[in-house]
């Protein structure tokens, strides 16, 4: 585990609650658009899970306020949310989803899963970090398990990393470690691996070009 990424860590474990508060403000004063937004990601993970049959176990990676999770849990999926803030696993088990504390860089996986899910995770890993992790969920799927992560795209920044703190919903009161990834070196990495890269897109932002949006197969 990275410095950038246990100082981060630390970040979410003292500010989640706030995070949680900024997020459902930002939800309220635009219930269309969070809807929107909502609906697309949702169709978006079906499509990328599409392949496991119900009652598959799911295991997500940082889960938050645990939406993605409940989501796929509705769905018939045999879920395992997970986080590294009290604040955000409370509020997951609030909505009735098994969730555990774990960190990906730290801990191991205790059994093998026929998806895993690690949404706006990788932003705060070094590379390092993203070679670890990407080992680790590789090793923790099943044959055939699909893996759906995303990460931000260099081209939208002229530095590879840096440590921000955002205005508005993102804003926490202190700097975090977010990195980029140019998407050829990346795919280079998930190969190595020895995933298969079923679907890479952009999406996101003004150009549509913030995300690097990624499902993998073992």
């Amino acid at each position: 585990m990275s410095y950038e990424n246990e100082k981060t860590v630390e970040v979410y474990n003292h500010f989640a609650d706030k995070y949680i508060q900024n997020t459902l403000t930002k939800n309220e004063e635009d219930i269309i658009a969070t809807q929107t937004k909502e609906k697309k990601l949702n169709d978006f993970l079906l499509f990328g899970f599409s392949t496991l049959p119900k009652n598959s176990s799911i295991f997500e990676i940082g889960s938050g306020a645990g939406e993605n999770s409940a989501f796929l849990s509705k769905q018939g999926f045999n879920v395992t949310a997970s986080d590294v803030a009290l604040a955000f696993i409370n509020e997951t088990r609030n909505k009735q989803v098994k969730t555990i504390k774990f960190n990906v860089l730290t801990d191991s996986f205790q059994r093998k899963y026929d998806g895993i899910l690690c949404w706006r995770v990788f932003v705060h890993f070094t590379l390092e970090d993203t070679i670890i992790a990407l080992d680790k969920v590789y090793k923790a799927l099943e044959n055939k398990g699909r893996f759906i992560f995303n990460v931000m795209n260099i081209e939208e920044h002229n530095i590879s990393s840096e440590w921000l703190d955002f205005s508005g919903v993102y804003h926490l009161g202190v700097e975090r470690y977010y990195h980029y990834y140019d998407e050829i070196e990346l795919n280079n990495l998930i190969e190595k691996i020895g995933f298969h890269i079923v679907q890479v897109k952009r999406d996101g932002g003004e150009n549509n070009n913030k995300w690097l949006t990624y499902i993998l197969e073992k």
